[in-house]
């Protein structure tokens, strides 16, 4: 259902605000009030633009990674999906755009309160309050990347990991929001950050800490997490002497959720 008439309220979005001194022969902009999923409807859509962006006020089926739900019941989020062309191989797609969004988050908030989660996940105050899916689709002999974006701006408490930025007043302040991540998107894409991985340490909450890696939910590994390489893996000490890759997984850290 596109946004309509009934729909209009305080802080609704704004397309015109959103789209603001973006590229128009290269963005394409869909407003949805309730959809199944920000990045499915990208698998509906026939692109015919460089970036096509998908946002709702709510998803039904919101998807995080690990075939894991991303609650997204309620209005005032940041619900969003950006279609575009593959980039070149090897390039850490979801770190990167956790790291676009942090920035501009705290960018918003004058301070850097908001950090990383390896590989996808926005903290503040040890709580959860975003993530990044890239999911890839083949279309004959291309490759497209489809980037799910959710951050908690207002959001209703119902599990104890889970934060939102209301206290900010970024709810306020979506458009802008928005904008300011696409203008980031787009300025990456065309050319890259060449100093990504020293910023993405910055803000990791977990540099240096101890660490267990899971799968399925067991853990199967633990250590000092030393950073991460230009693929995006990690890297673990596991004693004084020997280090580990990991490019896949998920990481827990005590005292986080």
């Amino acid at each position: 259902m596109h946004l309509s008439q009934q729909f209009f309220k305080v802080n609704m979005l704004n397309k015109h605000k959103i789209l603001d001194k973006l590229p128009k022969n290269r963005v394409d902009l869909h407003l949805f009030e309730n959809i199944d999923s920000t990045n499915e409807e990208c698998k509906r859509i026939d692109q015919n633009k460089d970036f096509h962006v998908v946002i709702a006020e709510q998803q039904t089926m919101g998807k995080g990674r690990l075939g894991k739900n991303w609650s997204s019941p309620s209005s005032g989020n940041v619900y969003m999906s950006i279609y575009s062309k593959e980039l070149p191989k090897n390039i850490p797609l979801s770190l990167i755009v956790g790291l676009i969004c942090v920035k501009t988050l705290n960018s918003m908030i004058k301070n850097d309160s908001i950090g990383l989660k390896w590989p996808n996940d926005m903290l503040l105050d040890k709580k959860k309050i975003g993530g990044i899916l890239v999911e890839k689709e083949v279309m004959g002999k291309d490759i497209n990347n489809i980037v799910g974006i959710g951050i908690n701006l207002n959001h209703p408490e119902k599990e104890d990991w889970w934060g939102d930025l209301h206290k900010f007043g970024i709810h306020l302040r979506r458009d802008e929001l928005i904008n300011k991540l696409l203008h980031s998107y787009i300025k990456f894409y065309d050319n890259g950050i060449s100093d990504w991985q020293e910023l993405w340490h910055k803000y990791c909450v977990h540099l240096n800490h101890e660490i267990k890696i899971k799968h399925n939910n067991n853990i199967i590994n633990e250590g000092i997490f030393l950073g991460i390489n230009a693929d995006g893996s990690l890297n673990l000490k596991i004693n004084d002497n020997e280090e580990i890759k990991y490019e896949h997984g998920e990481i827990s850290i005590e005292g986080i959720y």
